[in-house]
């Protein structure tokens, strides 16, 4: 059904697109990234483009929103043809593209980011207090506490998100293209940007949505179009494909058993043991035990202190409370100090804290080992095997071995990440959110390395928002609440409901 027309889709005569692309290629090179991509945003319409990670829907974007230029093929907007010299230039045509990978100054307050290179005057002075106002009123429409002049370097993970989305409703987008917009995001500030979603749709905003969460796709979308290696699979009304269809065409095959079964931990062997551990003013009084190949999950809301827990076990945070592994005690006052005792931690935020992104894949996969090495001079031939054998056992795929890693995939950096860590040779593993911004098809791959891990003696926490994943991998939960751990659920007990009343508040508290 590649290429088929919102006419074929949906039996009536279509109006004209807001935005199209007509059989558009892109190349690099010799690698070609899309063939032929016929692809219709109509005003008023959730458009949503799905597929797995380099399937080309980025690429797809970046040609709408004016950051690439077609190898072949035509840009339309309004049913005219356009070339866009920039990004700049969309915008000035309506065209607004919101950035999974954060496209913030870090330096700058929020209202000057949300303003950048758009700002208000009064005369030939900036209008600081029309800007405030405007800022205030767009973080109240997403719901989001945040005072304009926060600096953006100081506010969370969501809240970031949440700036990058003020900043293009900002825009007066007759074209919105969200790419991984709730990647980020709670359950409730979800719902908040949905309601945005339906605001923007009364007013006849076309946009484009881009999720690996297909329940999302499935609850929002009014059509939905599938990529494969490049090329259009499907384009389909909203209704007509159900979740595992959608990810049985993005992959090509059919996917069951997302998660592999379930491994008994040794009970009688406690690997790490924290009493009374707090986190600066964030975490207080947590209590838990690690087995021995152990999947130990970790659930809450977002800011119930679950990575601030997580920082402070390898020593990024200061701490108090004990800590013992293996029957010892430990004292970590940094990362090269919880490396050295075994434990490791793969960040919720890969581009910022896990990988360099202006380097290669050598480099990065061997920066945390680096006295294996070599001490003085490097051995590139042994870093070279290392990288030989690290895409061949995580499958990290890669136009070219010398590719800049900011240019893999999601996927493809998150398995590079976990290949990196590995190299360190741990006993622990703590994943904070393993597959964030990651499509179905790797999800579960990487959800058979993490039982790879465990097979392999060693033994892991994993911290997820998803819900099916934590409830998917781990055969005992913690759940956090308001920098506590409200309680533990195990067995049959790990559900969803019984999470969430945990989560809550609903349920005393057990630590576990």
């Amino acid at each position: 059904m590649a290429g088929v027309t919102a006419a074929a889709v949906q039996g009536t005569a279509p109006a004209v697109p807001a935005l199209a692309l007509r059989g558009v290629d892109r190349s690099f090179g010799p690698v070609t990234v899309l063939q032929d991509l016929t692809l219709e945003l109509f005003p008023g319409e959730v458009h949503a483009l799905i597929g797995e990670n380099g399937a080309g829907k980025s690429t797809s974007m970046k040609i709408m929103s004016g950051y690439l230029a077609p190898t072949a093929g035509t840009v339309e907007v309004d049913g005219r043809p356009v070339r866009f010299a920039d990004s700049r230039e969309a915008e000035a045509q309506g065209v607004v593209l919101i950035h999974q990978e954060f496209n913030l100054a870090q330096l700058l307050s929020v209202e000057q980011n949300i303003f950048l290179g758009h700002e208000l005057k009064r005369g030939w002075r900036l209008d600081h207090g029309a800007m405030r106002a405007r800022v205030r009123e767009l973080l109240d429409q997403l719901q989001t506490p945040l005072d304009p002049r926060d600096k953006v370097a100081a506010i969370s993970v969501p809240e970031k998100q949440m700036v990058e989305i003020a900043k293009a409703l900002a825009r007066e987008a007759r074209v919105l293209i969200m790419d991984e917009p709730t990647a980020a995001l709670t359950t409730r500030e979800t719902e908040v940007l949905f309601a945005q979603i339906a605001r923007l749709k009364a007013k006849g905003v076309a946009i484009l949505y881009t999720s690996h969460k297909l329940d999302e796709v499935a609850a929002i979308a009014d059509r939905i179009t599938v990529l494969r290696d490049g090329r259009q699979v499907v384009t389909t009304t909203g209704g007509a494909m159900t979740e595992d269809q959608m990810a049985e065409a993005m992959v090509g095959r059919e996917l069951s058993d997302m998660f592999p079964a379930k491994r008994p931990a040794d009970t009688a062997g406690a690997v790490l043991e924290v009493r009374g551990f707090s986190v600066e003013d964030v975490v207080r009084d947590a209590s838990f035990t690690l087995r021995r190949g152990e999947i130990l999950g970790f659930a809450g809301l977002v800011g119930s202190g679950r990575t601030e827990l997580m920082e402070g076990l390898i020593g990024i945070r200061p701490t108090r409370g004990e800590m013992r592994i293996n029957g010892a005690p430990v004292h970590i006052g940094s990362v090269a100090a919880a490396r050295r005792a075994g434990l490791v931690y793969l960040p919720e935020d890969r581009k910022e804290h896990g990988l360099i992104l202006t380097q290669g894949m050598r480099p990065n996969l061997t920066l945390l080992a680096l006295p294996r090495f070599g001490r003085r001079l490097l051995d590139r031939a042994a870093e070279e095997a290392a990288l030989t054998r690290a895409i061949e056992e995580f499958d990290i795929r890669a136009p070219r071995r010398d590719v800049l890693v900011g240019n893999l995939s999601g996927g493809n950096q998150q398995k590079l990440l976990l290949a990196k860590t590995m190299l360190a040779e741990p006993q622990i593993v703590i994943i904070d959110e393993p597959t964030r911004g990651i499509d179905v098809g790797t999800k579960q791959q990487f959800y058979g390395f993490i039982h790879g891990l465990i097979d392999a003696g060693h033994s892991v926490i994993v911290v997820s928002s998803e819900m099916t994943e934590v409830i998917g991998l781990a055969s005992r939960v913690l759940v956090m609440r308001n920098g506590r751990i409200a309680g533990e659920v195990r067995g049959a007990e790990v559900n969803e409901d019984a999470i969430v009343r945990l989560a809550m508040g609903l349920e005393g508290a057990e630590n576990g």
